[in-house]
C-alpha cells in the first residue's frame, strides 16, 4: 500500500462521515485485483451493516497466475457470477478509475460506479486505464461524462484519494480487498466473511 496523502449511507459512500457512519465497517478496494471484484459483489450482502466503500491507491497489481485463474473461476461461479475475463494487456496505471470512484463518492454513487467498473474490468476484460471504459462505468450510474472528466482532473479529488490512502495505511491496511471492522483489519479473499463473523461474534458476546 502506498502512503498517499457526506454521502448517502445506503450507498456506502466514502468521504466525510458523521459520527454514526464512522462506526460502520470500511471496505477498502482498488481496481487492480479480481479479488476486489469478488469481494465487492458480496460485501453489502454478507456484512450486517452496509460498509463505507473506500477506494485507495494500493499499488500496482499483477495478473493472476494460471493456477490462480482456475480458483477465481471456481469462486466466481460459486457466487453466481460469470467466469472472470481479465484485461489483456494488463493495465499498469489505474489511477484514473480510482479518481473517478472518489468523484463518484462525492455524489453518493461510489458503490454503483465501483461495481460497474469492477465488472467492466473482470467480467468483461476491459482496461480501466482507458478513459472510455471508465466513462462507460460512470454512465451505468448516471454520472455525466463531462462532470466525471472534470472531477478526475480536480486537485481536491486527488487530495481526497491521497488522504484516504494515508488513513488506510494508518489503520494497518497493507493490501486490498480489506475490511476494517471494530478497529480490526481483515484482508485477502476471506476478508468479508471474517469481518462478518467477528462483528456477529462481538454482538453475541
Amino acid at each position: 500500500m502506498k502512503t498517499e496523502g457526506a454521502a448517502d449511507p445506503e450507498e456506502g459512500a466514502a468521504g466525510s462521515e458523521p459520527a454514526a457512519a464512522s462506526e460502520r465497517p470500511i471496505f477498502y478496494f482498488d481496481f487492480s485485483s479480481p479479488e476486489c471484484w469478488l469481494a465487492a459483489e458480496r460485501v453489502n450482502h454478507v456484512l450486517a451493516t452496509v460498509p463505507v466503500w473506500q477506494p485507495v491507491r494500493a499499488g500496482p497489481g499483477r495478473p493472476p497466475k494460471a493456477h490462480e485463474v482456475g480458483e477465481l473461476e471456481r469462486r466466481a461461479v460459486a457466487q453466481g457470477l460469470p467466469a472472470p475475463r481479465l484485461p489483456d494487456p494488463w493495465p499498469e496505471d489505474l489511477d484514473l478509475a480510482l479518481r473517478a470512484a472518489t468523484f463518484a463518492a462525492a455524489s453518493g454513487r461510489v458503490v454503483a460506479f465501483s461495481l460497474a467498473a469492477l465488472r467492466q474490468a473482470f467480467a468483461a476484460g476491459r482496461d480501466l486505464s482507458q478513459t472510455d471504459n471508465v466513462l462507460i462505468s460512470a454512465a451505468a450510474c448516471e454520472l455525466h461524462p463531462r462532470a466525471v472528466l472534470k472531477g478526475i482532473e480536480s486537485r481536491s479529488i486527488d487530495e481526497r484519494l491521497r488522504a484516504a490512502t494515508a488513513e488506510a495505511v494508518r489503520r494497518g491496511v497493507t493490501e486490498v480487498p480489506t475490511v476494517v471492522a471494530r478497529d480490526t483489519v481483515f484482508s485477502g479473499p476471506g476478508a468479508v466473511e471474517e469481518a462478518a463473523s467477528a462483528v456477529e461474534g462481538g454482538r453475541a458476546a
